[in-house]
Order: C-alpha cells, then structure tokens, then sequence
C-alpha cells in the first residue's frame, strides 16, 4: 500500500497518447446520461428480478424462511457499502470503478488486487445469469441452458456495441416488466399466505422425512456473501461516472436511489414467497414460476416466465456495458502490453469501447457451456473481499489534498467503513476453504504479473488517470 498515494493523473502517459492517437481511437467517454437514465442502467445491472428468481431460489434451499433475514441483513450491509461507493465515486470519478477509486487513494498494488477481484465479477456473472433464462422461456421455446445463455450473452454483446443513450431506454422498458413480475409474484403470494410473518425472524427448513430444522446463524453469516450478491449492482453508478451529467453530485444520488429501489423490489417478494409457499419443501426447491402456476393459472405463469426471461436478458445488457468500461479503463491506465491497451482503448462510432464489449461477451457465451454451480461460490467471495477493500481506501478519503477535494462525503465517517471492514472479514471467514482458496490463487497470479510486468514499468504502466474536466 506504499507504492504511491498521489492524486490520479489527467490523462495517459505521452506514449500511451500517441498510442493512443496512432490508431485514431478516443479514450474519452461522453457524458450523455442524467440520474434517471443512469439510475435504469443501474437498477437493470442489480436486475431486482433476475437476482429474484434466478440466485435467490438457491438461498431458498439453504436457508428456508430465513432467506429475506438474511437478504435484510445484507442490504443493511449494502448500505455502509453505498456510502463508502458514492463518497469514493465522486472523488474519483473513473469508468474504472473500484480499482480507480482503491488505487488511487490506498496504492497502485491494492488497486490492482481490486481490479482482479472485479475481473472475477465480469466475467463469471453475467453467464451465471444467463443461464437461468432456458427454465423461464421454456413455456415457448424449448433449449438448453448453455445454448439459451450463450444467445444471451451474445444478444447483449450486439445492444452494448450501440449508443449508452439507447441502452438506457431499452433497460428501462425491460424494467418496468422486471418490476410487474415481481409485483404480481408480492401480491399472489401474499395473498395465499400459508404460515405467519414471524416466520421471517425464526428461520426453519425443510428437513427429511417431512420434519423442519433451525437455521443456524451461521448459515445465514456464510449466505451474506451471496446475499451482498444478490444486490451487488448498485455500484454500476461509479462505473458510468464519467457519462453521468455532473457526476460530483449525480454518482452519489444513483448509487444511493439504485441501492433502495432495489432491496425493495427484491426483498417484498422474497417475504411474500416465504410465507405463501404451499409448504417448506416447495419452498426449498425455489420454483417460484411453478408457484405463481399454483396461486394463479397457466397464463399468469406463462407472463411471468417471459418477463423473468427478458429481465435476464436485460442483465446481460447491463453487465456487458458495465463491464467492458472496466476493460477500457484498464487498457487507459495501460495495464496491459500495448497492443493489448490499444484495442481496449479504442471508442466506437457509437461512442462505446467496442473492443472491450466482445472481450467480455463473447468469452461469456463461451462461459455458459462451463458448470456455473462451483463459481457461484467463488464469485460471492470476490464481491465480499472487493467491498472490502473499497472500505479500507474510505479510510483514506479525507487524508492530504483528498480532504478538500469535492465530493460526497458519508455521515458517520470514519465509524462506517471501520465496522463494514469487520463484518465482511468475518464473512470471509466463514465462507468455503475451496473457494477462498481458489480465489486466492487468482489473486496471487495478479500479483506475480504485478511484480514482473507492471512494477518495473510503474512510470509507464497502470497509471490510474481522471479525465481532465474532473480534476476542477
């Protein structure tokens, strides 16, 4: 972490701009989204209705009734997380996301570390969501689930190649139906309620033989990574920080709306499968599809499964835009060897990286032919060590000429990250030897690559850069 605190530079390197130049590519996004563009394009990154009925079925099997206590607690979590997101992504306002805003106040190392860890997001996460869309348009169309996400993936790769302005109201037409799902699943399952709302504090599940078990708190603790998961999108706000409209004061209002609007759509349902599942055992197998069959008829099932179907495809609309931002930043700040920087680097006619946009979707649809079930796990520990090294640079936001930058600055500093560092240590701990293990080996690949190609070009490479028109 002593590699270097200094402000983040305007700019690239000079060779890095007549690279740059050479090949006549733009490395400058345009600003053309407000609050309300970027915050569809966030709350469809968090995709309340994918998370809700593609990874919360799972917690359903492993924590029963306690999974909307578990989602609550981790949305608690997400809050001291959202703080930390809007104080850093309107200091450091980077397309890099987390790895900009940790490198440039905690060091160019840990920086790094983060930008691994995100990697590990981008690429495993959007093919694990898309994979889920086989089960739900199978009401129409009958397909594998690696054929099915690989379409997806590919589908989404064409709509991130086109304008950020477009995308945004293609999300957002998909949301309103992503929100309609989830209020028809709210009312149904509300309305066909089979067991009171104290349930919800007093998890059980379903056991053998027909026999209920407690669910411990330390399976709802070791289910908080994938509970932070489950609403981890939110921070698509800092990512898209440099085509925000004023991102000082926009960043911070997205993250923020995105963050609430979410748990909310995703948590009122949860409590009203919960309490509406016929019995513990339906509730364990998670088919929530089959379930709003049962409150309802075929027809209302068959709506829901298309919406479901196209909130999924929305995801990976999302995902691929946000993600390839990260891949662009990275070859901005010169992270890889310079043929490699170039590609990345070079903007479109439609004002998007397109480079970087086919080296996160193509190699997705190629993900979706690979079993997803062992990298659920490893993923859930990426998204918990990255939040927590985002925490750790919080600690360094006010420190030197960062105190007087401006920006958004969280109440209850430094008392916030301080306790969400704790927390998410603890949740680390409890989380799997296989997949700590697994992702640490990544980690410490980075690392090796760090110490043998970009440490001895540290003048050159991995400069974390601002555009110029944020250092005023």
């Amino acid at each position: 972490m002593t590699d270097t605190i200094h402000p983040p530079r305007t700019g690239a390197p000079a060779d890095a701009q007549a690279a740059a130049g050479a090949d006549g590519g733009s490395r400058k996004l345009t600003r053309s989204i407000g609050v309300v563009g970027g915050t569809l394009l966030t709350l469809s990154c968090v995709t309340p209705a994918s998370s809700l009925f593609v990874i919360v079925p799972d917690l359903f099997a492993d924590l029963g009734t306690a999974t909307a206590l578990t989602i609550a607690i981790g949305a608690v979590l997400c809050i001291a997380v959202a703080f930390c997101y809007s104080e850093l992504g309107t200091l450091i306002p980077s397309a890099g996301g987390e790895y900009a805003m940790v490198g440039t106040l905690a060091g160019r190392l840990t920086g790094w570390v983060v930008f691994i860890l995100s990697l590990i997001v981008v690429m495993i996460v959007p093919p694990i969501i898309a994979l889920g869309t086989a089960d739900y348009l199978a009401p129409l169309f009958h397909m594998s689930a690696p054929l099915a996400g690989a379409l997806v993936m590919l589908l989404a790769t064409l709509a991130g190649l086109l304008d950020l302005r477009a995308n945004a109201w293609i999300t957002g037409v998909f949301l309103v139906l992503e929100v309609v799902a989830a209020a028809v699943v709210a009312v149904l399952g509300f309305a066909h309620g089979e067991r009171g709302a104290s349930t919800l504090l007093h998890g059980v599940n379903a056991g053998d033989g027909g026999t209920t078990t407690a669910v411990s708190v330390g399976a709802i603790v070791t289910g908080l990574a994938i509970a932070l998961f489950v609403t981890q999108g939110f921070s698509t706000a800092v990512y898209l920080s440099e085509e925000l409209e004023n991102p000082r004061r926009n960043v911070a209002r997205t993250v923020l709306w995105t963050l609430a609007i979410s748990a909310a759509v995703i948590l009122v349902p949860v409590a009203a499968i919960t309490v509406g599942a016929p019995d513990l055992k339906t509730l364990a197998e998670g088919d929530i599809a089959g379930m709003v069959t049962t409150w309802s008829n075929s027809a209302v099932g068959t709506f829901i499964s298309l919406c479901i179907a196209l909130a999924i495809i929305n995801a990976g609309i999302v995902m691929v835009i946000q993600n390839s931002r990260v891949l662009f930043a990275s070859a901005r700040d010169r992270a890889w060897p310079e043929p490699v920087n170039r590609a990345f680097s070079t903007i479109g006619r439609f004002g998007s990286p397109w480079v970087a946009t086919l080296a996160v979707g193509v190699p997705g649809a190629v993900l979706c032919y690979v079993p997803v079930e062992d990298l659920s796990g490893i993923t859930g520990v990426a998204v918990t060590g990255m939040y927590l090294l985002v925490a750790v640079a919080s600690l360094f936001s006010r420190r030197h000429h960062h105190k007087h930058t401006p920006a958004w600055r969280m109440p209850l500093w430094p008392a916030v990250p301080v306790l969400l560092i704790v927390v998410l240590a603890y949740v680390l701990w409890q989380q799997s030897g296989q997949d700590l293990l697994v992702t640490g080996g990544i980690v410490a690949a980075a690392a090796l690559y760090w110490a043998l190609y970009l440490r001895p070009r540290q003048a050159t490479h991995w400069v974390i850069t601002l555009p110029e028109d944020e250092r005023v």
